[in-house]
C-alpha cells in the first residue's frame, strides 16, 4: 500500500526514533499528526514540509485528556485516520530490590497505560480505514530480561502483550498491529549506556525503515512481532 492520503499519528515525534519515523513516512507520501508535549516549540522543525500534510498536537502520556484531544483534532483536521505509532516512552532504573514506587508507576503510565488509551481512542477510526495499522514501539527488553532493570522490562513485556491483544481485537476490520522490539538505538535515551558502544548501536532511521515496511504491507501480510538488534543477543 502507498502513503498517499493516509494519515498516521506518531507520539514522541519531536526527537529520536519518533522524529526519524515521521521523516521517513513523510518522504513516502504519508500525512502526519505528530504528538509532542510542547507543540509551540516545533515551528520550523522540518523546513520544507507542506503544512497541509502535518499537524502538531499536544500529547502528554501522563495527561489522559491530551490523548482524546489529539485523536479528535487529527480526525477533525484530516477527516480520517489510518495508523498509529505508539513511540513515546521512558526508562528509569528499578531493580527487584528497589523501593521506587513513584518511578515504577510513571513507567507503567507512559509505556503501557498511555498506549492502551491511544489505541482505545483511535481504534474506531482505524476500523473505518479498512487497513488500519498500529505499531507499538516496545523493546527487546520486552522479549528477554538482560539485566536487573526489572521495572522497564515489565512494562515492555506488557507492551508486547498489548500489541497481541490489539491485533486480535481489530483483525476482522483490517486493523493490523505489530510489537516492534528494537535493541540499542543511538538516541539520547541511550547516551549514558556503558555496556555497549554508542557508535555500534542501530540508527533511528533503521527503525523508521521497518515502520515504513509495516505500514505498506497488504492486509494479507501481518507481522505480529518484529525484533531488531545490533548484537547477537538471544531472544525468547
Amino acid at each position: 500500500m502507498k502513503g498517499d492520503g493516509r494519515v498516521i499519528m506518531i507520539s514522541g515525534a519531536n526527537r529520536g526514533i519518533g522524529k526519524a519515523i515521521a521523516r521517513m513516512l513523510y518522504e513516502h507520501g504519508f500525512t502526519l499528526s505528530l504528538g509532542v508535549r510542547r507543540p509551540e516549540q516545533t515551528f520550523g522543525l522540518e523546513p520544507g514540509w507542506d503544512p497541509q500534510r502535518v499537524l502538531y498536537a499536544r500529547y502528554d502520556a501522563l495527561d489522559p485528556g491530551t490523548h482524546a484531544d489529539w485523536t479528535q483534532s487529527t480526525v477533525d483536521r484530516f477527516g480520517r485516520l489510518d495508523g498509529l505509532v505508539n513511540n513515546a516512552g521512558t526508562v528509569v532504573r528499578v531493580t527487584v530490590e528497589d523501593d521506587k514506587e513513584a518511578e515504577l508507576d510513571e513507567m507503567w503510565a507512559v509505556n503501557v497505560k498511555a498506549p492502551l488509551a491511544m489505541i482505545r481512542h483511535t481504534l474506531p477510526h482505524l476500523r473505518n480505514s479498512g487497513s488500519g495499522r498500529i505499531v507499538n514501539v516496545a523493546s527487546i527488553a520486552g522479549k528477554a530480561v538482560y539485566n536487573n532493570n526489572v521495572g522497564y522490562a515489565m512494562t515492555k513485556f506488557a507492551a508486547v502483550a498489548l500489541s497481541h491483544a490489539t491485533r486480535r481485537a481489530g483483525w476482522e476490520d483490517g486493523v493490523r498491529c505489530t510489537a516492534l522490539c528494537p535493541g540499542f538505538v543511538a538516541t539520547g535515551m541511550t547516551a549514558d549506556v556503558e555496556t555497549f558502544p554508542h557508535d555500534q548501536m542501530m540508527e533511528p532511521d533503521d527503525v523508521a525503515q521497518m515502520v515504513l515496511t509495516l505500514f505498506t504491507l497488504s492486509n494479507k501480510a501481518s507481522v505480529a512481532e518484529l525484533v531488531m538488534n545490533c548484537r547477537d543477543d538471544v531472544t525468547m
